[in-house]
């Protein structure tokens, strides 16, 4: 048999056999005159071996001695049995993630405790903010997530269990809605006006948790919201975060929506 017989017949293409070849997990047979290898039906049963233990999970590497000799056979076989458990583990746990994420109808890259409190916030503001605006606030809950450690998360998780309460909420879509209308050359008095009753409706918020976020978050944030928002807006951010009395009144780039 020439090599694309003996590949065919095993189920397998050339080019996976030309790779068992390479890495020594199936010996070479001997070249004709010609110069093509020649396979024999023996060459063919250890192919199928090598196919069998493959697709089984062992890993290629542990294929060639185990061919050689059953010995390890129970310790392959109890490894990949452990391997298999975890990642049993692993996708049992994606998918009760994928679950959280379709039951809360929200993006796949959420992460999975903040989607229904981004989701429902998210809802909460569709008629009267800019998809941009819905947008942005999530991709900002997205990044201060991943630079929060476990106590950080679960005091961003809490904050937004606040925000999301319907009074709460309402409030807060209604002034997002007004710091999004904001013009670039807006009158100080009209940011002075938004600062104050964000302070009205917030200032009852506890934000523990938040006391030490480190400034590179701070200033990957900074940096995010520099090329999203107006001058305007951003002299509003600056005016919210200075008139906070020494604590942040939104852990993130924007004000909640």
């Amino acid at each position: 048999m020439n090599i694309g017989e003996i590949a065919r017949l095993a189920g397998v293409s050339v080019r996976t056999l030309r790779h068992y070849h390479q890495i020594g997990v199936l010996p070479e047979p001997a070249r004709r005159g010609n110069g093509y290898r020649e396979y024999t039906v023996g060459d063919l049963v250890l192919l199928l071996r090598v196919r069998r233990l493959a697709e089984l999970g062992i890993p290629l590497d542990d294929i060639p001695p185990m061919l050689a000799s059953g010995d390890r056979a129970d310790t392959v076989l109890d490894e990949l049995d452990r391997e298999l458990a975890a990642q049993i583990e692993r996708l049992t746990a994606r998918r009760e993630v994928i679950a959280r994420l379709r039951a809360a109808g929200a993006s796949p890259d959420t992460p999975p405790e903040l989607a229904g409190l981004l989701a429902g916030a998210a809802a909460a503001g569709a008629a009267d903010l800019p998809s941009e605006m819905l947008q942005h606030d999530r991709e900002v809950m997205l990044l201060l997530h991943h630079r929060l450690d476990e106590n950080g998360r679960a005091a961003l998780t809490g904050l937004l269990h606040q925000f999301t309460e319907p009074d709460v909420l309402a409030a807060t879509t209604a002034l997002t809605a007004r710091f999004a209308a904001l013009e670039p050359d807006a009158p100080d008095a009209e940011i002075d006006r938004l600062v104050a009753d964000y302070h009205v409706v917030l200032g009852h918020l506890t934000y523990e948790g938040f006391e030490e976020v480190d400034p590179g978050t701070g200033a990957l944030l900074t940096a995010y919201q520099e090329g999203f928002f107006n001058d305007a807006q951003r002299d509003f951010l600056a005016r919210l975060a200075a008139g906070a009395a020494g604590t942040e009144v939104v852990p993130s780039a924007s004000p909640p929506g």
